[in-house]
């Protein structure tokens, strides 16, 4: 019950300074104060709508904002959002745009489930549907998942990765991004091994901990700092009586978001007290840089407890898919069942949460995989944020990535050999 109330708690004060910033910007913006010409009350009105919209939107779910697009034909076409596959904790969805014929390249786009949303991936997604099909998997909010769901770990998260590439085809390219990489990869041996024809055409991997003793990281290393016991006592609470998941072990959103910020404290407190100053003179907005930022970047979502700390055990301390000793359901999978699926990783030189070396790893363990279906790129500069949505994403990666694809289009149940796609030597 304590871990309910202190859940409860973190809730409370989060309201507590949403309805303190409502307040003050209401106060402040009485008609009667203009007579009084005080920057105090300028100030308050600024403060409270900046602190009002921060934590308000701690506990929403962001939206996709793409809604049109403009294709080659020079028309708009209106880009509808389509769930393909529901399942309780995430769905596989489509971004169906309206009118435009159904283009070649079927890319399933996987999501991190690690404190944001799917939505993370927007940019992402906006760069890719100009001429390919996209699906992404969108996790849920545990927090909104009733306790009778069940529970969903590593090895759910997996066979949920396993369902939606059979959804698809074996026509799909699968494209995962960050902490869903190691699992993508275990979920296609898997496949390989089940349902051989139900292979996605493509793997691309980008910035993700395939071996997190590669190349240790900050976040690698605290992983190996704390035992699970402190991890389970300090990090997981029960979801509180406000929401459908009551009772439900979580890693809290609001916690993790904590955890965020304190890496970069100053950072943080100075770009608030910037954008307060900017709201007081009147140059902030709903869609200025700051907002566009911290609206998806403050938008957090509970993680199940079982997910989280399975991740950490078996992911990050013991090492089993580095080691290709992952089970899922009992069995045994093995990462050189996968002979016929092209695999490409993509490492940030600058990637200081997944650094080059732990997402490389990947075309080691495919020793059943051809050479000349192996490719690796390692793009200069690009910190982790940059390789899947930043520059470097649209001005070099995305390309590549897409090259990798055309070029292992054929059919390769037919003999078909695909030309060599190395972009650096793997």
């Amino acid at each position: 019950m304590r871990y309910m109330m202190t859940y409860d708690l973190m809730e409370t004060v989060r309201n507590t300074n949403q309805w303190l910033g409502a307040t003050a910007r209401t106060m402040a913006s009485y008609p009667a104060w203009a007579m009084l010409p005080n920057p105090a009350m300028q100030w308050m009105a600024a403060w409270g709508e900046v602190t009002e919209r921060t934590f308000e939107r701690m506990v929403t779910k962001p939206d996709w904002g793409i809604r049109t697009f403009t294709h080659e034909d020079g028309k708009d076409h209106l880009v509808e959002v389509k769930t393909i596959v529901e399942r309780p904790f995430g769905d596989l969805i489509h971004f169906d745009v309206v009118g435009r014929e159904e283009q070649p390249r079927k890319i399933l786009l996987v999501a991190p489930m690690s404190g944001h949303y799917a939505t993370l991936l927007r940019s992402t997604v906006k760069s890719l549907i100009v001429n390919c099909e996209v699906y992404v998997t969108d996790w849920h909010n545990a927090r909104d998942i009733p306790v009778s769901a069940g529970k969903f770990d590593v090895e759910d998260y997996t066979l949920y990765l396993m369902e939606f590439m059979r959804e698809l085809g074996p026509d799909t390219n699968v494209v995962a991004v960050c902490q869903p990489v190691p699992l993508t990869l275990a979920a296609t041996a898997y496949l390989a091994e089940l349902d051989p024809d139900a292979q996605p055409r493509t793997l691309t991997l980008i910035g993700g901990p395939v071996d997190p003793d590669a190349t240790p990281t900050d976040v690698t290393d605290f992983g190996r700092r704390v035992t699970m016991g402190q991890l389970e006592e300090t990090m997981i609470q029960r979801v509180g009586f406000k929401y459908k998941g009551v009772g439900r072990m979580v890693y809290p959103g609001l916690l993790q978001l904590a955890s965020f910020i304190s890496m970069n404290g100053e950072r943080h407190a100075s770009a608030f007290s910037e954008q307060i100053q900017n709201v007081m003179r009147g140059e902030a907005s709903d869609h200025d840089p700051h907002n566009r930022f911290y609206d998806e970047y403050l938008a957090v979502m509970d993680m199940p407890a079982e997910f989280y700390l399975s991740t950490v055990d078996r992911i990050f301390k013991k090492r089993e898919i580095a080691k290709n000793e992952f089970v899922v359901a009992g069995h045994k999978v093995d990462m050189g069942a996968i002979t016929k699926v092209a695999v490409k990783t993509v490492e940030g030189a600058n990637d200081d949460i997944s650094a080059p070396g732990q997402c490389i790893a990947a075309l080691g363990l495919c020793t059943g995989l051809p050479d000349d279906m192996k490719a690796s790129h390692v793009e200069p500069g690009a910190g982790h944020y940059g390789i899947f949505a930043g520059k470097s994403w649209r001005n070099n990666i995305r390309p590549l990535v897409l090259d990798f694809i055309d070029s292992n289009a054929g059919d390769r149940n037919k003999g078909k050999k695909a030309k060599p796609a190395n972009t650096n030597a793997a």
